[in-house]
């Protein structure tokens, strides 16, 4: 792939991504959405987790932070 190529397609993903979340949970999130209200982030947060905290609490996120633990940018 050329380097003009790769720039293309990383212009073409800033413009449309095609990661699970656009591709899907979004579009899941819009139809619940339609059919039953609530709160559209909540919906969100419960089809694709936060990575960086996964199965931790707020005391073990704390706890890692005093040791220096930095999560990860989404």
């Amino acid at each position: 792939m050329t380097r003009r190529e790769f720039l293309s397609w990383c212009e073409f993903y800033r413009l449309f991504p095609f990661d699970d979340h656009h591709r899907f949970h979004r579009p899941a999130v819009l139809i619940a959405q339609t059919l039953g209200g609530g709160d559209q982030q909540k919906k969100l947060d419960w089809l694709q987790p936060d990575p960086r905290n996964d199965g931790l609490s707020d005391a073990d996120m704390n706890t890692l932070k005093a040791f220096g633990y930095k999560a990860r940018a989404r």
